[in-house]
């Protein structure tokens, strides 16, 4: 069974996380706000991370590139959404 990755953008402040956010928003390319995982978030001051799936990531790097957009770091770290969580029955 493959393990689904999730990718996460970084972030040094949250200001330059917002203004990617905007930028991707822009360009249609589907993100979302998360918590920085705290196996990644290390000495990072900004919790706040950019959520992207597998399919969305090559477009990200170009919309980054293309912008020179700022960020901390880009990394892949296996899904951790348990779809079961909080369900009893």
């Amino acid at each position: 069974m493959d393990t689904k990755l999730n990718y996460y953008i970084l972030f040094s402040t949250y200001t330059q996380g917002m203004a990617l956010k905007d930028l991707l928003t822009k360009k249609k390319i589907p993100c979302r706000i998360a918590p920085a995982p705290r196996s990644i978030q290390g000495e990072l001051g900004c919790g706040m991370s950019l959520l992207l799936q597998p399919e969305d990531i090559d477009a990200a790097r170009a919309c980054i590139d293309l912008n020179h957009a700022e960020y901390y770091d880009i990394v892949s770290l296996p899904c951790q959404i348990n779809p079961k969580r909080n369900r009893f029955c």
